[in-house]
């Protein structure tokens, strides 16, 4: 029987590990649940290499790819078993392996501030417990989500629209009237071109990418929700490491986290960058704004009240400002 990538990958692995126990340094598989051409590993690339430079002797990274050496919606499942060591992922894809990891779309505060304030902790107790991994660092924030359109609105009215989600807000969209469609990434630039939907949810950056700029009119703001995708490591794996190791992990991680104002200016191109494309910017005014982004946020809670109270009950106040 022919195996899988990401059995072979999970075989090696595990020889791998039987012939690193009594070597200093240690080799972790990092894979990653984004394409290697997008923007996310382009921008893990070079912390990669600064890595592996300095860890010499201590700590390595080997990356083995992206969704093409492991479907990106089994790579949570691969983190929590150990079949990779890393995985440069996001909540939404590994919510089939624990719920709350949708949660972190509904932090409003940087991931500094998470970790003075006690919401990186937090995480981490849940993570560490539910799902048998260390959430390590946040390399992707100040990435609202939004809804783009090809029917002009005066109000945060969806009602006749029909909106492509993914689970990240498709409560919100329900909550604004929309009739919502999940389709594959690659669908939907002919669903748009047919008017199978009238428009979809997405970060501020990455239409472009997508060839989505084409078939959009409209881009309403505000934006609602924080993109997040993060560094998340099995935890055993993490645990195996010498405090030498595990320090150089935790030093790099948080050498790429002060990167991490790199998403604001990149934000502020992506939106001149679909002005410029055509894309029209529906703005409402200030009281509008105030009550269509706490609408997000309440419709975004209550539902993680309902999925885990006790977990939504200690993290809202840690997550918002």
């Amino acid at each position: 029987m022919k195996r899988k990538p990401w059995m072979q990958i999970g075989a090696a692995l595990m020889l791998g590990l039987a012939s690193s126990v009594w070597a200093q340094e240690t080799t972790l598989r990092l894979v990653s649940s984004f394409a290697e051409n997008g923007i996310y590993v382009q921008r893990l690339q070079p912390w990669i290499a600064k890595f592996n430079a300095e860890g010499k002797g201590v700590l390595q990274i080997n990356f083995i790819g992206g969704p093409k050496a492991m479907p990106s919606f089994e790579v949570g499942n691969a983190v929590k078993t150990g079949v990779v060591d890393i995985a440069l992922n996001t909540g939404a894809f590994y919510t089939n392996v624990m719920p709350e990891a949708d949660f972190l779309k509904l932090t409003q505060i940087t991931v500094a501030e998470q970790r003075k304030n006690g919401a990186f902790d937090a995480i981490n107790r849940v993570w560490n417990e539910k799902g048998n991994m260390q959430y390590l660092g946040r390399m992707v924030e100040s990435q609202p989500f939004h809804i783009y359109t090809n029917k002009k609105i005066d109000k945060p009215d969806l009602n006749g629209q029909k909106i492509r989600i993914t689970p990240v807000y498709r409560d919100f969209f329900q909550a604004l009237g929309a009739n919502v469609i999940t389709t594959p990434p690659g669908e939907v630039y002919t669903a748009l071109e047919r008017g199978v939907v009238d428009g979809y949810g997405w970060p501020i950056g990455g239409i472009f990418d997508l060839n989505w700029h084409e078939k959009t009119k409209f881009r309403v703001d505000p934006g609602f929700y924080d993109a997040e995708v993060s560094l998340i490591m099995n935890l055993p794996a993490y645990k195996r490491l010498s405090d030498a190791q595990r320090a150089f992990l935790n030093k790099q991680v948080l050498a790429l986290e002060a990167e991490n104002t790199f998403w604001v200016k990149f934000a502020a191109d992506e939106t001149a960058r679909q002005a410029k494309a055509g894309i029209q910017t529906i703005a409402f005014d200030a009281a509008t704004s105030k009550a269509f982004r706490d609408k997000a946020y309440e419709v975004g809670w209550a539902g993680a009240a309902k999925q885990s109270p006790e977990i939504a009950a200690r993290f809202k106040p840690l997550f918002s400002k």
